[in-house]
Formats: C-alpha cells, sequence, structure tokens
C-alpha cells in the first residue's frame, strides 16, 4: 500500500488548519455614522492598540459607505501599511477638529509575499484615520478640509 498520497494530504490538510489559525477572522466592532457630502457612512470604531492593530485585517469586501474610523489618543503623527489587508483602500487623516487633514487615495492591496520593509506606507498627522472603499472618498464627496464634526462630539 502506498502511503506518500496519503500523507501529502494529511500535511495538506494540516497546513490549512496552520493558516487559517494564523489568519485573523475580522473584526465585529461597535459603529458610529458620519455624514459625508454625498453620503453616510457606516464605520466600526478600533479604539484599543489591538483594535487599531487588526483594522480591517482579512476583510475580504467593503461595502459602499462603510469601513473603520481608528481613534487614537492625541493628535500626533500616524503611519499606516496594508501587510494583510486584502481591499484597496482609501484613508483619510483627520485631526482632533474632526477636519479631514489629507487623503491618501486608492492604496492597494500588496502581495502576501511582500517583506514587510517593502512594504509601502502611509502617514499624516492624525488623530483619527478613516478607512474606506478605494474611491470612496472622492464618490463622497471628501475631500482635504471637509468637517465630520460627529468624531469631535463622540470621541473627547
Amino acid at each position: 500500500m502506498e502511503l506518500k498520497p496519503i500523507k501529502d494530504a494529511v500535511a495538506a490538510v494540516l497546513l490549512v488548519i496552520v493558516l487559517a489559525a494564523a489568519t485573523p477572522a475580522p473584526q465585529q466592532l461597535p459603529t458610529i455614522l458620519l455624514h459625508a457630502p454625498s453620503a453616510i457612512l457606516t464605520l466600526q470604531v478600533a479604539r484599543t492598540v489591538e483594535q487599531r492593530e487588526l483594522g480591517l485585517m482579512s476583510v475580504t469586501h467593503l461595502p459602499p459607505h462603510t469601513g473603520m474610523v481608528f481613534v487614537f489618543d492625541q493628535d500626533a503623527p500616524v503611519e499606516f501599511w496594508m501587510k494583510d489587508t486584502l481591499v484597496p483602500l482609501d484613508m483619510l487623516f483627520v485631526g482632533a477638529d474632526g477636519t479631514v487633514r489629507g487623503i491618501a487615495a486608492n492604496v492597494p492591496v500588496v502581495p502576501e509575499n511582500t517583506p514587510d520593509d517593502a512594504i509601502p506606507r502611509r502617514s499624516g498627522t492624525a488623530k483619527f484615520v478613516i478607512e474606506l472603499p478605494a474611491s470612496e472618498a472622492a464618490e463622497d464627496g471628501i475631500t482635504v478640509g471637509t468637517r465630520f464634526p460627529e468624531l469631535v462630539l463622540q470621541h473627547t
């Protein structure tokens, strides 16, 4: 009896189990509504270090007008990357006063085998960073200078 096909099958199943265990499940966090110029956005709120580190990892699809807002303790320089993020995004860097200071539009997905030091970063000074599906910011009329007073009211 040939054992190699059985060993190969067992090895393949174990690899799938290990990879599934290593990939975090998408988060299910509380949400807030923000009023953009042309849409109402439903955003999960990542407040803790752990929630911000996981972010939108493992999310395979973001419906229109949805995303995540990352809340930091203070208005300061922040840096984001797309490691293990499976959908292209827009990143909005928002100050403590709720004003959009910068937009990184259409940030692409990074191939899985990209070394960490080669993954592009996007940075800005912000208390809040909003991630939306790619092109969503422009489609919803969000530009530098757009204000989100709801962020200030709910997170000060």
